[in-house]
């Protein structure tokens, strides 16, 4: 969902918890909800169970995104990101080794 999503995806509220955020509209659609007609929040109202209309849990299943949400062209193993950073940061040192060489 993330890879598919666009900054275009996110719905700003507060009727999850209280606290406005980002969510992505897949998620919302996906519990059941219909992101473009939300209640209101109140602070005496907030229920976690999204609602108490579904079976669906703001904690699990209702995602939260970043703006940078369409920046997000891939989904890789983390054993694959980890490893290109460990390279990017040994070359960066080498190159910094031989700049302060010269």
């Amino acid at each position: 969902m993330i890879e598919d999503s666009t900054a275009t995806d996110i719905v700003y509220t507060d009727v999850f918890t209280g606290r406005h955020g980002n969510y992505l509209r897949g998620s919302i659609e996906a519990s059941g909800l219909d992101p473009d007609t939300l209640p209101d929040s109140h602070p005496t109202t907030i229920d976690f169970t999204s609602g108490g209309k579904i079976e669906a849990k703001v904690w699990r299943d209702i995602r939260g995104t970043g703006n940078r949400v369409g920046g997000v062209d891939e989904v890789r193993p983390t054993a694959d990101v980890v490893e290109r950073l460990a390279n990017e940061y040994k070359h960066a040192g080498e190159q910094l080794t031989q700049a302060l060489a010269r």
